[in-house]
Formats: C-alpha cells, sequence, structure tokens
C-alpha cells in the first residue's frame, strides 16, 4: 500500500483511464490491478488496470485519474489516495450486464467481445469498444460474491449479459371483458394498463434513452352463442374456428402502431384511449348487417383468450430475423399485457408449439397483469379438457419459459389495507339462467348416499392422496388410507396399493420427477420418464372426485403427479437445458441462488435481511457446495443442485431426500427461487420486472446443462465428423483460380463455434470435461483421432482445445487436436413430432378500413435437421464456389434498391402543402442517359473496386458534331487501373498508361457532359472508315492514347481487358457513321473471329453490352505473346470476382419497326408513350408479350463473392456474398441483396452505409427493402400482422355507357390495356418498375411490383397471366375469382393477389361479391427504412407526413374525387384523337 497525489486528466488528453509511474510503485507492473481510495472514505473502492507505463509529467509519486471515473467514484483531485495492487480472484466479477444502443450485435461477436475483456477491468458506466469502435457498448450493473458491485476484473467464469436498449417489442394488450371492469380503486382495467403501466414503461423508456422499434396490438376472441355453423349467415363463415367444447369463435387484432421509433410516446397513449372507446362495439357488433339475424357476439374472459395464438404471431416475425436484417437494433421482446392474473386456459399442443418456439428462438416474453395477483403460483395454464366424463381431472403447467409482472398502482385506500384477490361474482337476477354450453349432467346434485358428510372425511388424507407422486415402474389406481402424516414433505405415505387398471393415458411430463417413498433413491425413475419433456410441469386437481373415493371406487389417475398450485413447491422436476436456458442472465443472490430481482420489494423494516433471503429463496444448493436454509413453516430439508446433470451433490455428508442433481424447482424462471406463500404478501409481492421491460437481456451465450453418462446413452444418438481445415485448403487451392489466404486450423475452429452460436447455440460451461469425454462413445469401430490419452498418460505434443454448445436438446462438442477438429453431435433419441398448426383470424392494420381474415401456420424448426457437416465445410473453403450459402442455412441478408436520387416533384410535394401528388413527369432521355451513367460508375467504382486515376483522361476522337449522344459516356471513356483492395497483390503500372498519362491533357467536362476535345500537339487523328477492316479495328482499340483503353491487369484479369459498353461508345466516337447497331455488330463479329473474347476465357459468351468484361486475344503474328497474361479460364470463379451487368434501355410495351430488343436508350420510345406522346394503352401496336418479366438467356439473378471487412476492423476474415439483378434497365429500380454468415453485423453496415452515401455521388439513391414486400398471407413465414392496403381504382365514370373499358379495339388485348392504364396511374405518382423476386412466387409469374422513387412504398398491380408463360408456378389461388367483364378464357388463371383483393372489397353493400369491383393495386409500405436511410439529399424517404399524403392522394385519385380520374382518362383520348387526325 503507497500513497499518492491524485490528479485527473480530460480522455482528449489521454485515452488511457489511469497514468502511473511505475518507478514510484516497486513491483507494480503492466495489466496489474490496483484499488485507489480516500483512506477516510468509505464509498466503493475504485479499482483500474495498469495498461501504460509512463509518468503523468506532474512530479512524483502523482497518479492521473480520467475525469469521469474520478467523479463517479467520489476521488478529490490533489487529495491523497492510497493504491494497493489487488489480487484477482478476490476482486473477480460473477456477471456484468452490458448494455449498447442503436447497432446490431450478433452473436458471434458477443462471444468474440466476451473473450476480448477477459481479464479487463471494469467499473460502472465505463464504454467499451471493439472490432475498431464498430461495436460500442456500456457497463451498466456488476455483480460479485451476491452483491452489486461498483467496479471488478472480468475473469473466464464471469457471465456477461448483453442487454439491448433498442430491441423489436411487441406489446399486445388483451382487450378481454375483465377490461371495462373496475379495479378496487376505482378505475377501469384499460386505465391501469395505459395510463397506469404503459405511461410508466414509456417514461422509463424516456429515461433511459431506450428507442425500441415497437408494434401495438390490442386483441380480443370474439364467442358466438350458436350450436351450428348452419345458424351463420354466409359472409361470416369464412374465418370461424370452432374449440374443443364445440363453441364458435373469432380472433380480433388492431394493430395501432407498427413498426414504430418516437421520442415521445404520449400520443401513442392517447391513439390506445381513442381505440378503446369503440374497441368492442365494433368488434361485436362487426358483422351486424341491416335485416340479417346473427347469433350473439360475447367478448371472452382472460383466461379463455387467444394469450399463445398471439405469442405465436410474435415468433413468426421473429423467427425470420436473418431475412430482414436491421442494422440498427438487436433483440426480442413480445409483452402481453393482460387485465387477468395469469391464468390461462389453452391447447395442450399449442402449448408445446409455443414453449419451444420461444425457447429454441430465444426471444423473451413477458407477461404482465393488471389485475391482482392470486394467492397460488402463477403463470398457470389450464389445459382444455377434451374429456366429458364427470370425473376428468383438470390438468394444469406453469411455464418457467415467460416472465411474469403483476402491475399495481401505488394508490392508497384510506379505511383499509386489505386487498380482495377475488372478484366478487356477479348478482343473480331473479330468473335462473341456464349457463351457456354447460351439460346438463354436471349441474346436478348428487344423491345423498354419495354425498360426503364432513364427520367422515379426512380433507388432509385426501388431498394428500391428490398430489402425491404416482409410482415410478407402473401407473397405478390408488385408494385413499388414513395415515399420519410422514416426516418426509411431499410423500405423505401411501401404504396401500391398488391393482393396476386399464386407462388411457394423456402424453407424459417427464420434467416432473416421479418416485415413492421407497423408491427415492433407486435409479429406475427414468424408466417412466420418456425425454420428451415437451410441456413442463402440468398439474391437476381433481373435479367431483371426493364422490369416488368415499364410495371406495377406484380414482383414475393420469399417470402424473398432480400438482398443487397454492403449493408447488413439493415439487422439483427433471432439469433440462431449456430450464437453464436464460438462467445465465440473472444474477447470483447473498445465498449463492439465482433471483429475479423484481421479486422482492421493500424488505419490512424489522426484519434480518438474511431471514426474509432465505424465506423468498428456499434451500438451494449452490453450483458447488450445498447450503441448507431454513423453508417455509414446515421447516423442509430438501437439496436441490442446479449444476446441470455432472454436478455432485451432497459435498457436506448431509442426508438429502432427493439425490439427484439433476432437478430443478418446479416454479419460476430460474428454476432455483421457491414458491411461497409469502409471495403474495403485499410487501413482498412479485413486482414488474422493468429491467427485462426497458433493456431486454439478449439470449445469453452460455449455460450450464450437459446430460449426464446415463442420459447421454440412452436417450441420444452419436455422430461424429471430422475436419482437416489444412488438407481441404490444400486440395482447393489447386482447383482455385483465384488465390486467397485460406484460413488457419485455428480460425476455423474459432469459427465453427461463432456459427453455431449465431444459429441460437449456447456454450455450456462450468461442466466436468473428463466426465463428458469419457461418456462419448462413437458409433465408429476405430476410435476417432478425437480421442484425447488419458490424462494420466504422457501429455501429448498435440495441443487440445474443447467446446461443448447446445441448442434445445442438441449437443454438439468440438474438439481441436493438433490440426484436426471433430465435430461430435448428441442428438435426441426421440425427437419431438413436427407440428403445424393452421390459425385463422381477423386483423385491422394501420390505414386499412376492416378487419381482413388472414391465415397464418405455426410451425415448430427441426433443429436436429440443419445440415451443419456443409455449414462447417462453407467455412473451410472461405466461401468458394463449391459450397454457396443455401436456403436452409438461414444466412444473414439484406435486401437494397437503387433508385433515381432526384426528383423535383418530390421536392414540389413536400414543400407546398395543396399539391397533388400525380405530378411525376416521364423521365427523359436524358434522365435514363444519366441514371445508366451513375450506375455503370457505382459498379466500377464501388461495387468492383476499379479506382482510374484522374490525370489519365483520353479524349474522344474527331468533332463532336459527328458524334451522336456520345456525351453520355464521355467521362467513362477512360483509361482505367485497377487497384486491388487484397495487400497480397502488387500492382505495376502497365508502360500503355503511362504513355498515356503524358500525352493526353486532363480534359475538363461541362455539366451537360459534353467534352472539349483539345490535343497537346493539334493533330486530330482520323477516324476509322466505316468500311475498316477487323485488324484495323483491333490496331486502334490497341493505340496507347486513342485506343479504348484497358483495365489494368490484375490477378483475375488478362492483359488487354475492356468494358463492353465502353468499346460501343468507343467505336461510335471514333469511326465514321456507326450508329450503335453497327457498333454493336462489329463487336460480335470480333468476338465470333476470335480476336476478342470474354475476359474469363469463357468462348460461348455473347457479346452482353453493359459493365461486362472483355479482352483482345493476341494473333499469331503478334510479337508481344511474351508478355500475354492469359485468362483464368473459369467463368465460375471469375464471376464470382467481379460484378457483370447487362444494360439495356427501357422496356416498352409497343412493338417497334426495328427489332432490336436490346438497344440500350437507342429504342426511341420511353416506356409510357409513343412519339406522338399517346399513352400506351391506347395504342394500335402493343406487344402482346410486355407483361411477361426476363430475359432470355440472362438468368434474373447472379452471385459474386464479397469483401466486407474493407476497413480491416475485425479481428477475424469476414466474407460474404452479393446477389445482384444481371440487367440494368434505367427506368426500373435495381436490386442487390447482400448475404453473408460470417461477418459481423456492424461491419456489413457500414460497408452498405458507405455504399449508400457514395451512391448519391453517382445520382442514385440506396435503400433497403424487405424481403416480403407485400406480407400476403400466402407467403410461407410472411408477417401475420402487415397486409397490404386495396385501392380499389373506380371505372365506372369512366365506361359512360360502354360495357367495357377498351371497347372498340380487340378483346385479347384488353386485360393487357387495363394493366397498361394502372401502369400509366402508378407512373404518374412516381412509381417505378421493379422486378424483384417476390417470395409469394417464383419470378416471371405476371403480378407487377413497383416502387415509388423515394423507396417509401410498394405498389403491386395485379394481374390475370396466361398459363402457357405461366409454368404453374404459382400456388392455386384460394378461391377462383370471376373476372365478369373481361372475358375469361379457359387458358388464363387468376394470380393469387386477387383472391385477396376478392376478400378486401366484401364492405358491407350489396354488390359485396359483384367482382367487377375488383379492379385494383395493393399498397403496402416499405418498414425497412429507418431514420438512418434519411439523408440531406433524401429528405423524403422516411418521412411519415409524404408517407400519408401520398396514399390519401392515390386514394382520392383511384376513387375520382373532383373527377380526376377522369379528367386523365379524357386528356388520353385526346392525344390520340390528335395524333389520329395528323395520320389521316
Amino acid at each position: 500500500m503507497k500513497s499518492f497525489k491524485l490528479i485527473v486528466h480530460q480522455s482528449s488528453f489521454s485515452t488511457e483511464d489511469l497514468i502511473i509511474n511505475l518507478k514510484d510503485y516497486p513491483g507494480l507492473k503492466e495489466k496489474d490491478i490496483v484499488e485507489i481510495y480516500h483512506p477516510e472514505n468509505d464509498y466503493p473502492r475504485l479499482l483500474l488496470q495498469v495498461t501504460k507505463v509512463d509518468a503523468p509529467g506532474r512530479g512524483r509519486d502523482t497518479i492521473s485519474v480520467e475525469q469521469s471515473i474520478a467523479t463517479t467514484f467520489q476521488l478529490r483531485t490533489f487529495a491523497d489516495v492510497y493504491i494497493n495492487i489487488v489480487n484477482v480472484p478476490d476482486v473477480a466479477l460473477d456477471s456484468v450486464e452490458l448494455t449498447f444502443k442503436d447497432q446490431y450485435l450478433g452473436r458471434s461477436e458477443m462471444w468474440r467481445l466476451k473473450n476480448h475483456l477477459v481479464g479487463t477491468c471494469v467499473y460502472l458506466n465505463k464504454k467499451i469498444e471493439y472490432c475498431g469502435g464498430a461495436v460500442r457498448c456500456q457497463v451498466y450493473e456488476m455483480w460479485s460474491q451476491g452483491d452489486r458491485v461498483a467496479c471488478g476484473v472480468i475473469t473466464e467464469d464471469t457471465k456477461i449479459v448483453f442487454r439491448s436498449s433498442t430491441s423489436m417489442v411487441y406489446l399486445f394488450i388483451q382487450m378481454s371483458s375483465e377490461m371495462w371492469d373496475f379495479d378496487i380503486h376505482g378505475d377501469l382495467y384499460f386505465e391501469k394498463a395505459v395510463n397506469g403501466f404503459l405511461a410508466d414503461l414509456f417514461t422509463k423508456w424516456k429515461k433511459n434513452g431506450s428507442n425500441h422499434e415497437v408494434t401495438i396490438v390490442l386483441f380480443s376472441r370474439t364467442f358466438y352463442k350458436a350450436k351450428t355453423l348452419e345458424e351463420f349467415p354466409q359472409h361470416m363463415k369464412e374465418c370461424l374456428q370452432k374449440d374443443y367444447r364445440g363453441r364458435f369463435y373469432e380472433d380480433f387484432y388492431r394493430v395501432a402502431v407498427q413498426n414504430e421509433r418516437y421520442e415521445d410516446w404520449s400520443n401513442v397513449l392517447l391513439q390506445l384511449r381513442r381505440l378503446f372507446t369503440d374497441y368492442q362495439k365494433i368488434v361485436l357488433q362487426y358483422h351486424e348487417r341491416p335485416n340479417m339475424e346473427i347469433p350473439t357476439a360475447i367478448n371472452s374472459t382472460a383466461a379463455q383468450g387467444n394469450f399463445l395464438e398471439v405469442l405465436n404471431m410474435s415468433l413468426n416475425v421473429f423467427e425470420k430475423h436473418y431475412l430482414d436484417r436491421c442494422f440498427d437494433r438487436t433483440g426480442q421482446l413480445s409483452v402481453v399485457i393482460t387485465p387477468g392474473v395469469g391464468v390461462f386456459e389453452v391447447d395442450r399442443e399449442l402449448t408445446n408449439v409455443t414453449k419451444q418456439r420461444i425457447i429454441d428462438n430465444g426471444v423473451g416474453s413477458d407477461l404482465v397483469c393488471v389485475g391482482e395477483q392470486p394467492l397460488h403460483a402463477v403463470p398457470l395454464l389450464k389445459f382444455h379438457n377434451k374429456d366429458s366424463t364427470i370425473n376428468s381431472i383438470d390438468d394444469y403447467s406453469m411455464p418457467h419459459w415467460i416472465n411474469l409482472s403483476f402491475y399495481s398502482t401505488n394508490k392508497k385506500v384510506a379505511y383499509s389495507n386489505f386487498i380482495p384477490r377475488i372478484k366478487l361474482p356477479p348478482r343473480k337476477s331473479n330468473e335462473p339462467l341456464k349457463k351457456m354450453y354447460e351439460d346438463e349432467s354436471k349441474g346436478k346434485l348428487l344423491k345423498e348416499d354419495d354425498y360426503m358428510h364432513n364427520s367422515i372425511f379426512d380433507y388432509d388424507a385426501y388431498d394428500a392422496q391428490v398430489f402425491q407422486l404416482p409410482p415410478a415402474h407402473s401407473t397405478c389406481v390408488q385408494r385413499v388410507a388414513r395415515t399420519k402424516k410422514t416426516s418426509v414433505a411431499g410423500l405423505e405415505g401411501i401404504s396401500h396399493r391398488s391393482s393396476p387398471s386399464i386407462h388411457h393415458r394423456k402424453m407424459s411430463d417427464p420434467d416432473i420427477h416421479h418416485s415413492l417413498g421407497s423408491d427415492i433413491l433407486s435409479s429406475s425413475k427414468y424408466s417412466v420418464t420418456d425425454s420428451s419433456d415437451t410441456t413442463d410441469s402440468p398439474t391437476s386437481m381433481g373435479r367431483a372426485s371426493p364422490k369416488s373415493s368415499v364410495s371406495n371406487k377406484p380414482v383414475i389417475r393420469t399417470g402424473r403427479a398432480l400438482i398443487n398450485p397454492f403449493d408447488p413447491s413439493h415439487v422439483t422436476v427433471k432439469l433440462t437445458s431449456n430450464r437453464r436456458r436464460w438462467t445465465h442472465i440473472f444474477p447470483k443472490g447473498p445465498t449463492g441462488v439465482l433471483i429475479q430481482q423484481h421479486h422482492y420489494q421493500a424488505r419490512p423494516a424489522g426484519e434480518p435481511a438474511r431471514e426474509t433471503e432465505s424465506k423468498d429463496n428456499g434451500s438451494i444448493a449452490n453450483n458447488h457446495s450445498v447450503y441448507q436454509v431454513d423453508g417455509n413453516i414446515i421447516g423442509r430439508k430438501r437439496m436441490i443442485s442446479t449444476s446441470g446433470g455432472l454436478g455432485v451433490l451432497g459435498t457436506m455428508g448431509t442426508p438429502s431426500t432427493t439425490n439427484n442433481a439433476s432437478l430443478a424447482l418446479l416454479w419460476g424462471a430460474t428454476g432455483e427461487q421457491e414458491w411461497t406463500p409469502a409471495l403474495t404478501t403485499a410487501n413482498r409481492a412479485i413486482g414488474v420486472d422493468w429491467k427485462s421491460l426497458t433493456i431486454p437481456a439478449c439470449l445469453p451465450i452460455t449455460t450450464d446443462y450437459f446430460p449426464d453418462k446415463r442420459s447421454l446413452q440412452n436417450d441420444y444418438l452419436v455422430s461424429d465428423y471430422n475436419l482437416l481445415p489444412d488438407d481441404v485448403n490444400a486440395d482447393f487451392a489447386q482447383n482455385r483460380a483465384i488465390y486467397k489466404e485460406p484460413l488457419t486450423t485455428m480460425e476455423v475452429f474459432k469459427e465453427l463455434v461463432s456459427q453455431r452460436l449465431a444459429q441460437g447455440f449456447q456454450l455450456i460451461v462450468g461442466v466436468n470435461e473428463n466426465e463428458v469425454i469419457e461418456s462419448h462413445c462413437p458409433s465408429t469401430h476405430t476410435p476417432p483421432p478425437s480421442k484425447v490419452a488419458p490424462q494420466s498418460s504422457k501429455p501429448t505434443n498435440a495441443p487440445t482445445k474443447r467446446y461443448l454448445l447446445s441448442i434445445g436438446r442438441i449437443f454438439h462438442k468440438l474438439t481441436l487436436v493438433g490440426s484436426t477438429i471433430t465435430v461430435t453431435r448428441y442428438r435426441p433419441r426421440h425427437p419431438y413430432p413436427p407440428f403445424n398448426i393452421h390459425y385463422r383470424y381477423r386483423f385491422h392494420a394501420p390505414y386499412h378500413d376492416t378487419y381482413e381474415v388472414s391465415w397464418v401456420s405455426f410451425t415448430t424448426e427441426k433443429l436436429e435437421n440443419y445440415n451443419w457437416n456443409y455449414m462447417d465445410h462453407y467455412i473451410c473453403t472461405r466461401g468458394d464456389t463449391d459450397f454457396f450459402l443455401v436456403e436452409s442455412l438461414k444466412y444473414w441478408r439484406f435486401r437494397t434498391l437503387l433508385l433515381p436520387l432526384y426528383n423535383p416533384a418530390t421536392k414540389t410535394i413536400l414543400e407546398d402543402d395543396s399539391t397533388h401528388c400525380d405530378i411525376y413527369p416521364t423521365p427523359t432521355r436524358q434522365d435514363l442517359d444519366h441514371l445508366t451513367e451513375g450506375f455503370l460508375k457505382m459498379t466500377e467504382s464501388y461495387f468492383n473496386k476499379v479506382k482510374r486515376p484522374n490525370k489519365q483522361r483520353v479524349a474522344c476522337g474527331g468533332d463532336p458534331g459527328l458524334t451522336r449522344r456520345r456525351h453520355s459516356t464521355s467521362t467513362s471513356i477512360l483509361t482505367r487501373t485497377v487497384q486491388q483492395v487484397s495487400p497480397t497483390k502488387t500492382l505495376n503500372t502497365s508502360p500503355g498508361t503511362k504513355a498515356a498519362a503524358k500525352t493526353v491533357l486532363e480534359r475538363s467536362q461541362s455539366q451537360s457532359g459534353e467534352c472539349d476535345d483539345t490535343y497537346d500537339d493539334g493533330v486530330i487523328e482520323p477516324k476509322l472508315k466505316s468500311n475498316a477492316t477487323l485488324a484495323e479495328v483491333i490496331e486502334r482499340m490497341r493505340h496507347p492514347t486513342l485506343g479504348v483503353g484497358f483495365l489494368q491487369q490484375t490477378v483475375s484479369l488478362p492483359s488487354h481487358t475492356f468494358v463492353s459498353i465502353y468499346a460501343i461508345h468507343w467505336l461510335q466516337a471514333n469511326m465514321e457513321n456507326v450508329t450503335y447497331e453497327k457498333a454493336t455488330n462489329i463487336m460480335e463479329k470480333l468476338l465470333q473471329e476470335k480476336m476478342i473474347c470474354h475476359a474469363s476465357g469463357d468462348t460461348l459468351k455473347r457479346y452482353v453490352v453493359g459493365y461486362y468484361m472483355y479482352h483482345i486475344l493476341p494473333q499469331k503474328k503478334d510479337k508481344e505473346l511474351s508478355e500475354y497474361v492469359k485468362p483464368l479460364g473459369d467463368l465460375q470463379s471469375f464471376e464470382n470476382e467481379w460484378m457483370e451487368v447487362e444494360v439495356l434501355g427501357p422496356r416498352s410495351p409497343l412493338l417497334t419497326t426495328e427489332t432490336s430488343s436490346r438497344a440500350i436508350d437507342i429504342s426511341g420510345t420511353s416506356p409510357v408513350t409513343d412519339d406522338s406522346g399517346m399513352p400506351a394503352f391506347l395504342c394500335d401496336n402493343i406487344d402482346p408479350n410486355y407483361m411477361q418479366l426476363g430475359s432470355d438467356d440472362m438468368p434474373l439473378y447472379k452471385n459474386t463473392h464479397l469483401d466486407i471487412d474493407v476497413n480491416n476492423k475485425s479481428d477475424r476474415i469476414e466474407w460474404g456474398h452479393a446477389r445482384y439483378q444481371a440487367t440494368f434497365r434505367p427506368d426500373q429500380a435495381y436490386e442487390m441483396c447482400i448475404q453473408w454468415a460470417i461477418a459481423s453485423g456492424n461491419i456489413v453496415a457500414e460497408l452498405i452505409f458507405g455504399w449508400a452515401r457514395k451512391a448519391q455521388s453517382c445520382r442514385l439513391q440506396m435503400v433497403p427493402i424487405p424481403a416480403d414486400p407485400l406480407a400476403l398471407p400466402f407467403t410461407e413465414k410472411s408477417d401475420p400482422l402487415r397486409g397490404p392496403i386495396y385501392v380499389p381504382l373506380n371505372e365506372e365514370p369512366l365506361l359512360r355507357g360502354k360495357t367495357s373499358l377498351f371497347e372498340g379495339f380487340p378483346e385479347e388485348t384488353w386485360l393487357e390495356r387495363l394493366f397498361l392504364f394502372q401502369e400509366a396511374i402508378v407512373g404518374r405518382f412516381g412509381f417505378i418498375k421493379c422486378t424483384v423476386e417476390s417470395t409469394s412466387h417464383a419470378a416471371g409469374v405476371g403480378d407487377h411490383l413497383y416502387v415509388h422513387v423515394t423507396g417509401n412504398m410498394f405498389i403491386l398491380i395485379p394481374t390475370t397471366v396466361k398459363l402457357e408463360q405461366k409454368c404453374l408456378r404459382t400456388k392455386p389461388a384460394n378461391k377462383p375469382v370471376n373476372a365478369s367483364r373481361y372475358p375469361v378464357h379457359s387458358d388464363v388463371a387468376p394470380s393469387p393477389h386477387e383472391g385477396y383483393i376478392t376478400r378486401h372489397v366484401s364492405g358491407k353493400n350489396k354488390d359485396d361479391y359483384d367482382n367487377s369491383r375488383r379492379m385494383g393495386f395493393l399498397w403496402s409500405w416499405n418498414h425497412m427504412i429507418s431514420k438512418k436511410w434519411k439523408w440531406s439529399q433524401t429528405p423524403a424517404t422516411g418521412d411519415e407526413g409524404f408517407q400519408m399524403r401520398m396514399l390519401r392522394d392515390f386514394k382520392h385519385f383511384c376513387a375520382n374525387h373532383e373527377q380526376r380520374l377522369s379528367l386523365f382518362w379524357d386528356s388520353c383520348w385526346e392525344i390520340r384523337e390528335r395524333a389520329n387526325g395528323i395520320k389521316f
């Protein structure tokens, strides 16, 4: 210990927390941990790590501490402080909570960050940066030895909990009948939920700076009083469901807020109150029509509501987190707010599905009850009792996967502190009401002789018998015997067993530990429990069974323990990995037990602390040593250890009741806290877990359960495979065209762990490893190389590393010995059966007008089917072409569109509130040329990273007057040098380029893109004659100053490589009378004559105009063969390196006289009109194939390898892939999807945001789009609470006596004309075509999607397509739709979207089913755009006001408000008449 003077420094002066001179403190070394404190203060002592060894420069015996830390720890400047070197184990932390905000932190990054923090010192609010600042987080809370501490050291064993301030949060408010009841303070429960709980929650969010992306949904279930389906009118039948008791019901969902982030949520509270006013009326009277009788509708109670369905709805969204990867949020939370008390009646199968999905997906699920806390353990699920006999027993389960909170207001009642826990039943009216659906038999009184008299009945003995655990070997029928209570708690003696009777057994629950007195220590208990772990802990209560017990009839038992929800602490359940999945987010309390902080509130003043803790925690064994605490009043001594199946119990030699280390307490999320009646008293009630609701924890990366030896042998199948990365890479290196540094064996090994964590696995820690190794009995005959020699023998030279991981009941063991990696997989011998539950419901999304019918499937995923072997090879080979990312690997992706950056119409709409929104002009030829030019620049400079020095501009030859349309690419006819990213490749500038640089002056370029051609010596080279030979053309192309301009030769490019579209422009500039077509023909001839060839060496490619690379082949007479660099000769490898895109002109719906379909910006027709400006839908020469998408020989998409970590921030090798559209048209949006598995989310985000910034300099805007833009219910995994808005097109005013809009035109063109008319309308509103692959159907079907130029919204024009072109790739529509006014041919099938529209228009008027109204559009929002995508140049992107205005104006236009639609129609006809007048 030594005294120092303390000074402080700013972080700008030094980034170090502590500056100290080592000479001043003998024995102090770098990396030592020191404690710093004022001798007279009692405040927590500060711990810091010595990182930098130099003097603070202010004299001897002085230390300097960073200012904010000194303030936090109340250290006074210039005062004396003591410094002590501390022993790390003494200050080691048990757990640390880190919070982070506005970023996506993958599980792999969490693990790598954890490893990076081991051995460092942390203190409250310390800011931590990782991956070059790409990952930023802050220390929130630390626990050590059962208490919160202010600083400490992170060791290998410290549990690190990540909490996100920016999660995806779903708030579901259950609008059951109790919402309209009053609580004890006279508030409606709805007021308590919204004005109370939600208001408090939003205040806490604001205070904490949480910025969640929130969806709020009101939901309820409506029952109908009807016995048969016939009682319902037709319009109600499509969504009715029937429950197990034969009751008809419908579920309603009202989405109030969808994926919003607000600074201030108070307006939302107002909106919810407004919705509440009419909610019940609208839902209950939804189907009422004039003069129609419908069954009475009743709102269900909370217990009978659609609780599990709601959780599954959110899971369907959360499961797709890898499809629409958002980069500014992490974490998923579903919160259900209910006016009930935490008891729900549920279907057993749906419970199993929900539980498995919630646990596997690692989603937080919170239940907040605003009802009063009942006197029994909750949450409690009561299973639907499908057995209607009088003696059937109700069955309960206590889900540990729901985090429960009770919200109570702080109001006090003056006259009493009594809290009523149950609601009084309503007053009965005079006439007895027969209860709906109640079976007559149940209501009758028992006969006198069956009636029990109190005198003969011992209730305690009866209870003891009902709640006792059944025997392990066989399921017996019990007879009551009156015995004294035995001292062994929970096993009140049963001495007689009657003969077993045969009865059906419900699905058994293995989690409950079955054993009886004599069997306690026998190992046979596993014989009964199958390992299915399906439901968690059903408990049962007998109804009307006392009657049978007295008359000595056998009580029918279900072979499962009947647990008493009023005292569940008797029962322990089998420990499973599911039970321990979340435990590592809980801190250890003083008794060594994991605690939930919101379960105890202020301790009454008089009580000693120790006693309170013991009451709440029960007797629990810590991981390694056993504590014994007196539990409840009876003082049972129970020992439960939680250290996973391999823990050793009874170390202190205490006799333990259940001597089995693999048990946990039945109740509660931690599995270690006892439920005691004390938890229901006012001062110790369960509170609200505000922390979980404000900064939800991410699924922890570690857990501590591994099955024991026996279980591994009996219940698991074992398989293993070896990976030898060095050998694999050696094999691949020979076949690889392009060398990339392979991953070392160690890197591959770590990446295998990373990928498993990313897919939801957890690392198993704290398990005795030797036992695990021994228990591995591989199925192979020869021992695999992973078998480690026993510890006693001489140590082997090979280093050994081992990791255990688990998810659900799947365990992986990864072992590295020398250069061999062995992957051992354990999967359950009896996996769960797959589930697929179909569910129909009605939902009302924001800006919709009605509750639409929708449907969804809830399925559990078969995790054991994930192809890890393939994934491991993908990692090993660095994502080479042999192992592509396939859909089943669940890799991450981010879809983007490139759109035109600037549109004056958008600016006008934003600035002037009164203007209409259909003011977008048709793009001019020049606009389209600029877009093409910008796209080529983007492809060259940013996607392909081809850099070119500014000085080397090559001028266009000849007189600018003759070169038509050359200006559009004058900036691009330049010599290009390629600067590769990888540091392994060094490049030399070729002599040709240097020569070019000498002879060419830098050319200034005016804004229009015209170039003023100046040459240094005034010599103008003559142009090539139009009849020049091919050899002369090649000769001129190679000219050092006037040539076509070659890309610089690199590893994967051959000599003399040029870009196809620039070659065309060069020919047009350097050859007389060359049109675009002639230039293309010349290049095609060169290709056929083998004078040029595709840069990959592939001879089969046609000459594709666009950003495609070709090179000049050396001719026999050439002498420069020695310098010639050959092409790769491998098209696949070449395409994996370079992005090549065909560039086409806009697609015209009209047949042109020239047949040049491929011409870029040459075809002369802009897409919507012909030369006279006549709209396409009124022209005579319509192209009948215009509605079909896709090019003849081009795939829709191509893939290429992507370097992700361009700034070298990551601590590992990272890569990804780009999937991009193979063709670019300037009048369409261009899609590119970034895909990755081995990359950090934040680093991918930096790459993409970098592109988005650079795109603006190319006159383009890059926006993200969802994987499923329309979220229609036919799509597998579509978002169940999202759907398109149907905007009908009102054609009535346009008909004017005609039977059809296009009467007078040939009938077979009507459908196409209608489509072109709709396309013209969306064009006026600024929508452009985007041929993205929709998840709902295979591409090319004919549903045409359009995106707004701002990227904010999509419109789909549903079309009817011809079957030949369809190739039957679509799923059939779910309802046949008759197109009444358009002739229906047998070969025409409606698209599924039409089925959707038909459902939409079933309004409340007489022409509900008149299909003529189904003309219209489907409108949907782009929910992927967040504030981050709003740049100064794109003010409308993500602007809510702008989006609402567009929708409103579009609806008005289509409904013909102010005659706008009619005026547009008339103006089009006028143009036609004028044009025809000219012709005649």
